[in-house]
């Protein structure tokens, strides 16, 4: 199940056929099937193959990744404010504003159901299932940035798919220098969190982000 062949299939139908796939139009309850069988697959691989552990690793290097994070998350804010108050001041911070509970709600959902669950298959299944496939370290997140923003082909909006390539690249590199889910997940549920505090929720077609 390693052979570059295998590898090279797996990889075509888990992150080009099945997202691209998800955008047309059939049942939701067979993508939903689809998805939920190719998660467990990728589970699967990662306990019995790769024999991957979800446990949080000791030693790991916070000091650094909060730096990291205090000074990148700036530069998210900033720009990201600058471009609500540009395309619609009526959004900024709206949600949070006018329906806590709801804002809550969404981002407990966003990070535990929705962040966790990307990180596990779009960084730690992609990065130690395919190393062998890719020499290049540059070209092996160049391509999860490709592949994660085309996770996201479904939602058939630009802006989405350019924010989901720029993360997935920010994250790829995160995966690669800590090799931590647990700390590519916080750095995921930190930005996505944001994007929906500061008003951007309704591009990312969240239920209730409307103003």
């Amino acid at each position: 199940m390693k052979s570059t062949s295998y590898l090279i299939s797996e990889f075509f139908l888990l992150f080009i056929l099945m997202p691209v796939s998800l955008a047309i139009d059939y049942p939701f309850w067979l993508k939903g099937s689809l998805v939920l069988t190719g998660f467990a697959y990728i589970l699967w691989i990662l306990k019995r193959v790769e024999r991957i552990s979800f446990g949080i690793k000791k030693q790991l290097d916070w000091k650094s990744f909060w730096k990291r994070m205090f000074i990148t998350g700036i530069v998210v804010m900033v720009v990201t404010t600058a471009y609500v108050l540009y395309e619609d001041r009526s959004a900024l911070f709206y949600v949070p504003i006018n329906n806590p509970a709801l804002f809550v709600i969404i981002l407990f959902i966003y990070t535990f159901l929705s962040v966790w669950p990307q990180e596990v298959i779009y960084r730690t299944f992609f990065f130690e299932r395919y190393k062998l496939l890719f020499q290049s370290k540059s070209l092996f997140v160049f391509i999860n940035g490709i592949v994660f923003s085309l996770a996201h082909f479904f939602f058939r909006n630009t802006l989405v798919l350019v924010l989901t390539f720029i993360g997935g690249l920010l994250f790829g590199y995160t995966y690669l220098k800590y090799r931590s889910t647990t700390i590519v997940s916080i750095e995921h549920a930190l930005y996505g969190n944001w994007l929906f505090t500061v008003g951007m929720g309704q591009m990312l077609a969240f239920p209730g982000m409307e103003n």
